[in-house]
């Protein structure tokens, strides 16, 4: 899935829209995307100036935007349309700092469904390292 189609599903833009491509889907059991971080992005001018960090806060959202591509290719009646609200972070763990340059692997890996709460497990990789962690539920709305 390239940048054209990852907007049909979801409605984000830049410079919010956090996942570059999708590598591999199962619809029901994972995801894999790609979000390449670079220089020119603009909270690195003030994140920090000094050492550019990515925010740990979108890696998350970047991992929430790949849980709404994942329940989209899952259930045909969430496809093009929907929006995908974020439902809650368990268990959120960071383990190496993100930088320009860094290939990000955002890993979406499905749990349940239980009233329309979208469970997944969730991983962000930087060159085979774990950069960060967690269980993310999203659910869908109709717009």
């Amino acid at each position: 899935m390239d940048i054209l189609e990852i907007q049909e599903f979801l409605p984000h833009r830049y410079p919010f829209l956090l996942v570059d491509k999708v590598v591999e889907c199962e619809p029901g059991v994972r995801l894999l995307a790609v979000k390449n971080v670079t220089y020119n992005e603009p909270f690195f001018q003030g994140h920090f100036p000094h050492v550019p960090i990515f925010p740990g806060v979108l890696i998350m959202e970047a991992l929430a935007q790949a849980t709404g591509l994942l329940a989209s290719q899952t259930d045909e009646s969430l496809g093009k349309g929907m929006t995908y609200y974020l439902a809650g972070i368990d268990k959120a763990r960071f383990k190496r700092p993100v930088g320009p340059g860094d290939q990000l692997m955002l890993e979406v890996i499905y749990v349940r469904n239980k009233r329309n709460i979208w469970t997944f497990d969730c991983r962000a990789e930087v060159e085979g390292e774990l950069a960060a962690s967690a269980q993310i539920m999203c659910a869908a709305a109709v717009e």
